[in-house]
């Protein structure tokens, strides 16, 4: 190994739904529908199912409850609980 080189690991990137910035997933909230149809929100960001993904700012949250686009990703209708525990996700 060469002296003074440090190997970092890629951190995977990811999109926010609301500002469209990428940014590396692990600064990101992360939204999730299970096979259930069940929507959550994946604080592990490891459960099974398909994600969407949000910036820790309540701008984006609020232009994607504006677009409905967290509606269009999951094509479910999105219930105002699972809005709340974002605010309060994000407002903490």
């Amino acid at each position: 190994m060469k002296e003074g080189i440090m190997i970092m690991k890629n951190q995977p990137q990811r999109t926010c739904m609301g500002c469209n910035t990428k940014k590396d997933k692990k600064d990101l909230i992360r939204i999730v529908k299970n096979k259930e149809n069940q929507i959550s929100i994946d604080k592990t960001g490891k459960q099974q199912g398909r994600g969407a993904y949000l910036c820790d700012d309540i701008q984006c949250l609020e232009k994607v409850i504006k677009s409905k686009r967290l509606e269009k990703i999951f094509d479910k209708k999105i219930s105002e609980e699972i809005y709340e525990n974002l605010r309060g996700v994000i407002l903490d």
